[in-house]
């Protein structure tokens, strides 16, 4: 009875062993069938273009004040650099000196909201309002409606791609960092630099807080412009026949 009940484990052992590693690869084949379903099912704005051509594009994210604006733009000029401008609509109420240089200098204004709210927590009806509230306020000053939106704080989810579908969203996948209090110029040039490639949209903001965007820019705009072309976004983002791959790579399907 020993012998038969010693074998009787051993074969219950083995059974349970090989139940569990079923049990273990369904649980697995179910998380990656779901994971992935999950991960084709999220939205995402555009964060870098695919392309053969040396161009980049500079981003500039205002909401707050024109503190060194004059100062930036110059520095675009002389480099012979375009850039983007997100500013929100009470940046332009505040500050509407500041935006009609933007628009003379032949750099774009496109929308950042019209408050700075966090957009995540807004209803969709409440997001809606405050970003033609925005684009009214940018139509004003250019002439026409802004096609490329970004979110506040960067923020956004699949709610707010879907309810801005008119608009192409757009993040960054080189963020200077010059918002941190602790920024050096070193500090931006390392975030930006050694990360250059075409396509890449960069991030910088307009902000006393920023003090050291000015002088960084100073030593980054004459390395970048060497090897690439700064351009408005509409010089580099697809407006149609692309995909976006899990970076929020935008890449041309024709």
């Amino acid at each position: 009875m020993r012998i038969l009940l010693g074998g009787n484990k051993k074969f219950y052992f083995s059974l349970l062993l090989i139940i569990a590693l079923a049990l273990g690869m369904v649980a697995g084949i179910f998380f990656c069938f779901f994971y992935s379903d999950a991960k084709e099912s999220r939205l995402l704005p555009v964060y870098q273009v695919e392309t053969s051509e040396a161009k980049v594009a500079l981003t500039f994210d205002v909401a707050w004040e024109d503190s060194d604006l004059e100062e930036i733009l110059d520095l675009l000029e002389k480099y012979g650099a375009k850039a983007t401008f997100f500013v929100t609509g009470d940046w332009l109420d505040r500050c509407p000196a500041g935006a009609q240089l933007i628009v003379n200098s032949g750099n774009g204004l496109q929308n950042h909201s019209n408050t700075h709210p966090h957009i995540q927590k807004l209803s969709t009806e409440d997001l809606l309002q405050d970003t033609v509230k925005c684009a009214e306020k940018i139509q004003a000053f250019t002439g026409k409606q802004p096609v490329y939106y970004r979110g506040p704080y960067g923020e956004y989810n699949n709610t707010v791609i879907q309810a801005l579908s008119d608009y192409q969203v757009i993040q960054w996948n080189i963020d200077s960092k010059d918002w941190k209090l602790d920024a050096t110029v070193e500090s931006i040039t390392q975030n930006v630099l050694p990360k250059m490639t075409n396509g890449s949209i960069l991030l910088f903001h307009v902000d006393s807080k920023a003090k050291q965007t000015v002088p960084a820019l100073q030593k980054i705009l004459p390395e970048i412009t060497k090897q690439y072309q700064c351009v408005l976004l509409e010089d580099l983002v697809l407006t149609d026949h692309y995909r976006i791959d899990h970076t929020g790579k935008q890449i041309a399907t024709t």
